[in-house]
C-alpha cells in the first residue's frame, strides 16, 4: 500500500458514500450557487454569535451528508473535523450532539483533505466501517479572529481572499457498501503533504504562502505513483486564488509540467470575483470542503470525470505567529479520488 516517499495507494479504495454542502448567502449567490445543497441566507444561522453559527452550520452539514445516504448516527465510528478557530471551537461545540468519537483537525484550509484522508486509511485499515469526514470555516469569524473587527471596514488589497461561510460533509465506507455503490466516488490513493515555508509573510496574500506546497505535494504524487498530469481530468487546489494560482503554474512549468488547462482553483470557482468583489478569491476550509461536495462529487459521479487529485492547501499562521513577525508555513494534502464509472 506505500508508494514512494510519501504515498499510499488503496487496494480496496473506500468509497465516498454521500456529502453535503451547507453556505451563507454570499456563496449561494456564486457561481457554484445552484449545486450547493442548503443555502442559508441569514449567515447567523438564527443564532447569536458567528461563532454559534459555524457550528450550526457543521452540524447542519453532517446530519444532512447522513441523510442523504440514509446512513444513522450510531453507523458512523468515527468523526474527523476541524474549523479555523481557537481550539478548534466551531467543531467541538458544533459536533457534540452528534455522539460520534471525534478526531479533531487543524490544517488550516487544507483541513478537508487532511480528514478524507485520514477517514479514509482509517476505514481502509479496518479500524471502521463508516467515517465522517467535515471542514468548515465562515467569513465573520475568520475575520474576527485573524484580520480585523467587521466594523472596522478596513480595506482589504488585491491579493487578498474572501473567507467562504460554508462546510462540507462526506461520509467514508467499504467498497460494496452503500445505495449506489457502483456509481460512487472511491478514494484511490493519498498523498499527505509536509510543510513547505519559502519565507512569505504577507498574511493578506495567503496563496503565495500556499503555492510552493501545493506544487511540492503535486510533484510527489507524480513521482510516487510514476504519472503526470495527464492521469488526471483536473487537479484541484483549495484556495490559491488568483495570485496562488499564478506562482503555481509558474513553479510547474519550471519542471516541464504545464498544468494551465487541467487546474482548478475552489477558490478562484467559487466566487465570481468581478461581481462580488472578493479579490483573488474565496479562502477558508469551508472553501474546498463545499466546492468537493457540490461540484467536484457530482462530476464524478456522473463520470464527466474519471479521476481528479482533490488538493486542500493550508496557510499555516496564528494570530501570534504573525504578530511574532513568524513566516507563513504552508502545506497541501493531496486525496486522489476516481469515479465508480470507470469500472
Amino acid at each position: 500500500m506505500q508508494r514512494g516517499k510519501a504515498s499510499i495507494e488503496f487496494e480496496e479504495p473506500p468509497l465516498i458514500l454521500s456529502d453535503a454542502s451547507v453556505a451563507g448567502k454570499k456563496e449561494g449567490e456564486g457561481p457554484l450557487g445552484k449545486w450547493i445543497d442548503v443555502i442559508e441566507r441569514d449567515d447567523r444561522f438564527g443564532m447569536e454569535t458567528w461563532e454559534q453559527a459555524e457550528s450550526a452550520m457543521q452540524k447542519q452539514a453532517a446530519d444532512l451528508a447522513l441523510e442523504k445516504g440514509g446512513i444513522r448516527r450510531k453507523e458512523v465510528r468515527y468523526l474527523f473535523a476541524g474549523d479555523l478557530l481557537g481550539q478548534l471551537i466551531a467543531t467541538s461545540f458544533g459536533t457534540v450532539d452528534l455522539e460520534i468519537p471525534l478526531f479533531g483537525l487543524y490544517g488550516a484550509c487544507s483541513t478537508m483533505g487532511e480528514a478524507l484522508m485520514l477517514a479514509a486509511m482509517t476505514v481502509h485499515a479496518g479500524y471502521a466501517d463508516r467515517t465522517l469526514a467535515v471542514a468548515s470555516s465562515h467569513f465573520a469569524t475568520a475575520e474576527k479572529q485573524f484580520r480585523f473587527p467587521l466594523a472596522y471596514g478596513n480595506q482589504r488589497p488585491y491579493s487578498a481572499t474572501w473567507t467562504v461561510t460554508g462546510c462540507g460533509a462526506a461520509v467514508i465506507g467499504k467498497a460494496g457498501s452503500g445505495k449506489n455503490a457502483k456509481n460512487t466516488p472511491r478514494i484511490t490513493g493519498v498523498t499527505p503533504g509536509r510543510i513547505v515555508d519559502l519565507g512569505a509573510q504577507d498574511s493578506m496574500n495567503m496563496g503565495a504562502a500556499m503555492a510552493p506546497a501545493a506544487a511540492h505535494t503535486i510533484r510527489q504524487n507524480f513521482e510516487d505513483f510514476g504519472v503526470d498530469a495527464a492521469y488526471y481530468d483536473k487537479i484541484i487546489t483549495g484556495d490559491l486564488g488568483e495570485v496562488g494560482r499564478k506562482l503555481l503554474l509558474d513553479m510547474m512549468k519550471q519542471d516541464g509540467t504545464d498544468l494551465t488547462d487541467i487546474h482548478m482553483d475552489c477558490g478562484i470557482r467559487i466566487y465570481d470575483s468581478e461581481k462580488q468583489d472578493t479579490h483573488a478569491g474565496g479562502s477558508g476550509c469551508g472553501c474546498s470542503a463545499v466546492t468537493l461536495c457540490a461540484y467536484v462529487l457530482p462530476r464524478l459521479r456522473s463520470g464527466e470525470w474519471k479521476r481528479v487529485l482533490f488538493l486542500p492547501t493550508g496557510a499555516l499562521l496564528s494570530t501570534v505567529s504573525f504578530n511574532e513577525g513568524k513566516s507563513i508555513p504552508g502545506i497541501a494534502h493531496g486525496v486522489v479520488i476516481e469515479s465508480g464509472m470507470t469500472d
